[in-house]
């Protein structure tokens, strides 16, 4: 673990060594689900911060996520969440919504970052220095971090959003395009929080 947590500080200390110190993971949660918003989280750690088990989110069980969350935001310099909804999504296409869920986690920081790095291989104009990093989630500390507190605060809004479309399953599934969730599409059709873009397939069987 110790080794890992030594790895994922190395995209940092590149950085670091151009001049830059506020440097900010970003990294975003739900670009692939049929309903429900997008979202994105940024976060500034400090140096070498130890978080014991900092992994990519995919990585890690929901119940390891859910102890981690607290962590981060309490040994975090600064950190932000944002989220850019179904019908943003609809109207500027999940690429674009995703840069706008991004740029909210950003100025949700309410500090400003010398340096971003974004996870993936597509960037915008944060009006910051930005590096986007491939895999990021997996060798960038604060990508890591912000990969969990984008994915537990997505998964909470679906669960709580689940109790007002219990009939979808978006408890168990978070919108993503399950056998179960096909079904009850087929038997009660879209809510308001499905992604009507997303479903241009489902329609036209």
């Amino acid at each position: 673990m110790k080794e890992n947590a030594v790895d994922l500080w190395v995209i940092e200390h590149s950085v670091a060594a151009q001049g830059y110190r506020l440097i900010c993971g970003i990294d975003e949660a739900g670009r692939g689900p049929l309903a429900g918003p997008v979202f994105a989280a940024a976060v500034i750690l400090p140096t070498e911060a130890k978080i014991e088990g900092l992994n990519d989110s995919k990585k890690l069980s929901d119940t390891k996520r859910r102890a981690l969350f607290p962590l981060i935001c309490d040994t975090a310099i600064a950190y932000g969440i944002g989220s850019a909804s179904a019908q943003e999504i609809d109207e500027i296409n999940i690429l674009q919504a995703t840069f706008l869920a991004m740029r909210r986690a950003v100025d949700a920081m309410g500090v400003s970052a010398d340096f971003l790095l974004v996870d993936g291989n597509r960037l915008t104009d944060f009006g910051i220095p930005a590096e986007a990093v491939v895999k990021g989630d997996s060798r960038s500390a604060n990508i890591a971090a912000a990969s969990i507190l984008a994915k537990v605060s997505r998964d909470t809004l679906m669960e709580e959003l689940a109790k007002q479309y219990p009939q979808y399953g978006f408890e168990i599934h978070k919108g993503y395009g399950t056998k179960a969730h096909y079904a009850a599409l087929e038997r009660y059709g879209a809510c308001p929080i499905h992604r009507q873009t997303f479903l241009r397939t489902f329609y036209e069987r």
